[in-house]
Parts: C-alpha cells; structure tokens; sequence
C-alpha cells in the first residue's frame, strides 16, 4: 500500500476494510468474531472497537493455516469456523448465507469463482469423473495442468470444528512458500471421507481483494456503483449514479433528487420529495419532507425540518435543530443551535450556541459572538425579532420577543420586548418606536 498505515485500515466508503468484514460477519449473529492480528495490532485494535470482538496476535506471519492455528485455543469443539479475509471487504452476506445452506455439520464448504485469469489464485481440483472437490493447489505449486484450471479458491470457507482441531496441528509447511497452508485441510477432509461442497458469488467483485491503492480504488467505485444501483431501484434520482458517494448509510423516501458530486457519510435520512443540489455534503443529518438543500452546502449532525431551504453555500455544524420552514442562506453558518418555524438567515451570519423564535429575520452579517476566548455563552433570540444587517450579539444575551435590533449595532445587554435597540454610538431603546408595515400597493 506504501502507506504506514496498515493495509486492513484504509478506508472503503468511508469506512476500513477490516471493519466492512466485521460487521459482515456480525449480521450472521455468531457466538464469536476472532480478528487475526500481526503487523499495525495497537493502531488496528484501537481503531475497530467491538465489546464481541476477540484479538488474536500473529507474531509471524507464516501463512492462513497458522493464523487459524493462533485463534484454535478460542474455537468452540463444535459448531463451524467461517473463515473471511481482512482485505477482501465486500463479499455480501447473501453470498455467506448460501454457502452456509450448502454446508452440513459434517461438511467444509468452499466459496469457489470461475474467472478468465486464475493467476494468482489457489486451483480447485477435482475428481475427473465425480466433480468432487479432491484438493485446493497453490499457483506456485501448481503442475501445467493444474495451471490451467479456471476455478479458483476465494479462500473464504466453512469447516466444522469437530474436524478442524484434529486438522490443524497436522498442517505442515514444506511447500514453496515454506508456510502453513489453511487449504491443506481440503486434502485431509477428502482423505477422511468429508464431503467438500461448494458455491459460488453472485459477483465476482465480491472476492476482490486489496493488495494496493489502485486496486482500492477500484473497488471504491464498485461500490458506489452498486450502492447508486440500489438507490436507483428504489426510486431515487440521480443526475448521474457514476457522480455519488455514500460512506456509510443513505435512506430515501418518494421522489427524493440527487444532484452531481454528493457525499453522504454517516447516517443520512432523506424524507419525501427533498431535494439535494449538486456538490453537498451530509454526515449524518435527518431532512424532513419537502425541504431543498442548495448547491455547496455542508451539513453534519443536524436535523432540518420540512419544507426548509438550505444554501448554497450554507455549513450547517453539528448539534442544530432547524424546524419547519427556516431558511438558512448563502454564507450562514449554524452551530449548536435550533431554530424554529418560518425563522430566516438569509445572508453572511453566523449563529452559534443560540436558541431563535419563531418568525425571526436575522440580517446580512449578523454574528453571535458566542466564545469569549475561553468559555462559550448562549444567545436566545425570542419570537417575531428583526436584526438588521451587520449586527453583533454578545453573549449571553436576549433579544426579547418583537425585538428590532438596527442596523450595525452591537448589543451586550437584554433587549425589552417590541422596542427598537440600536447602538451605534451608546445603546438606545425607544418603546414607544413602531415597526414599519408594508404598504399596499
């Protein structure tokens, strides 16, 4: 990978190839996960966290059969041993279930691929006559013949445990390579009269595995692609499925639109008829019906109520809360706020640690200044408000209800209700001020 970072470590949709196999695993309800560990073992355990999780170390790395054999003290007497790979991220768990319904107490099971070019790969011989698995060869022990086989060993497998502990003190290294081989076990099985069985993936871009960045890369966009597919079937719109990347979990309602360049990280729940403009980015926010997300925005940890509009441009920070018809506009950012019914902020403001009304107009360049270089304070901005542009909150403060705050003004102090505060020069509230109505025309 020419990376100092461990190979099981880098990131696949957002996530690290180790970790799309756990929870793979984990959908399969199994009494336990044994993760192999060698080379990375601090960083990786401190990454991937898992209370059903078991580390096993591999102080050497002297082949499959002899990473089994460190995890064999944790395997039950009975039961099966399902056996997956680290780097091999995205075999399906349709994929497993199948190959778990070919197998029987008494049977190993093998995950088997029929592919144009079988380099590399471990050959599946066969009985002649029978078709029955006799034996798994590696490439580099491989006769002419052998090397012409087209099926290949994924090496995922299922091998029942009754067996598997009399087999693997018997694995010897005297091959090639000079390791312990896990598909030795094949031959031992055929020996003994175990039935092998086998099946196949539904793709063969399940068993792809990563060696190096391009070949991450390439299963990148396999996965998107697929993942796209799925939105696809499901009724979603997308300007272009090849143009989206989803790292971690996307859920759609009725007639939801995607545009160009999206990224979804996290938990993201799009309800019915939102609309995603192009080149957006939500990690993990909840968008209620209806509501419109502009072009360059950036979302996290939010929840938007229906029929908002957000952007363009607009970030949106963690710990918000937008109720209905709040519009957030260009150049606005929100942090640790919430902000209710028919509320705007339409232009070049910043709300931080604030809690707004309802039917607040909030003007160009508003700011709350929320952070006094050690300790953050609350600005509550009560119902029907109106801040003129280029106005500056210091908190903690309250702009009480009915509130007009004129232009320029910074304001330290509470304002009373339904007066109008300006403090350009000194801070002034004229009660008896009335707020402009429109004119009919």
């Amino acid at each position: 990978m020419r990376s100092s970072l461990p190979k099981v470590l880098h990131n696949l949709a957002g996530q690290p190839l180790l970790l799309h196999v756990i929870n793979t695993a984990r959908l399969l309800l199994p009494s336990k996960i044994c993760v192999v560990i060698g080379y990375g073992s601090e960083i990786v355990q401190q990454s991937i966290v898992g209370e059903d999780l078991v580390w096993v170390m591999q102080k050497e790395q002297l082949g499959t059969g002899h990473a089994l054999k460190q995890a064999q003290i944790h395997l039950d007497k009975d039961g099966l041993t399902l056996v997956l790979y680290g780097d091999v991220p995205l075999v399906g768990i349709d994929t497993i279930r199948e190959l778990i319904k070919k197998s029987q107490e008494n049977y190993c099971a093998l995950l088997t691929a029929m592919v144009e070019d079988p380099s590399g790969y471990g050959r599946i011989v066969r009985n002649p006559e029978t078709k029955a698995i006799e034996a798994i060869v590696e490439q580099k022990d491989a006769d002419i013949e052998q090397q012409s086989i087209n099926e290949i060993n994924t090496g995922v497998m299922l091998i029942p445990n009754l067996h598997l502990h009399g087999w693997l003190p018997k694995l010897q290294n005297n091959n090639m390579q000079h390791e312990y081989y896990l598909t030795d076990i094949i031959e031992m099985a055929v020996k003994q009269g175990i039935y092998v069985v086998s099946s196949q993936p539904e793709n063969l871009w399940e068993i792809m595995g990563v060696n190096n960045k391009r070949q991450l890369a390439e299963l990148e966009r396999i996965y998107q692609k697929e993942y796209a597919n799925k939105l696809l079937d499901l009724g979603v719109g997308l300007a272009d499925p090849a143009r989206i990347d989803i790292r971690g979990k996307l859920v759609c309602g009725l007639d939801v639109e995607i545009d160009i360049n999206c990224i979804f990280e996290g938990d993201v729940k799009l309800s019915d008829h939102v609309q995603i403009g192009p080149n957006c980015i939500l990690n993990n926010v909840t968008v209620a019906a209806g509501s419109v997300v502009l072009p360059y925005s950036i979302i996290e940890d939010t929840e938007i109520g229906e029929n908002c509009k957000i952007g363009p441009f607009a970030r949106i920070r963690p710990g918000t809360k937008l109720s209905s018809k709040v519009h957030i506009g260009n150049f606005v950012e929100v942090k640790n706020s919430q902000i209710a019914l028919g509320s705007k902020a339409n232009h070049l403001s910043y709300i931080g640690d604030s809690v707004v009304g309802e039917n607040v107009n909030i003007g160009a360049g508003t700011i709350t200044c929320n952070y006094d270089g050690a300790n953050k304070y609350q600005t509550i901005i009560e119902d029907d408000v109106f801040i003129g542009s280029d106005t500056q909150l210091i908190a903690p403060v309250k702009i009480s209800k009915g509130s007009t705050i004129g232009a320029g003004s910074t304001i330290t102090r509470d304002t009373p209700e339904g007066a109008l505060t300006l403090s350009r020069t000194k801070q002034v509230s004229h009660p008896e001020w009335k707020r402009p109505t429109k004119l009919n025309k």
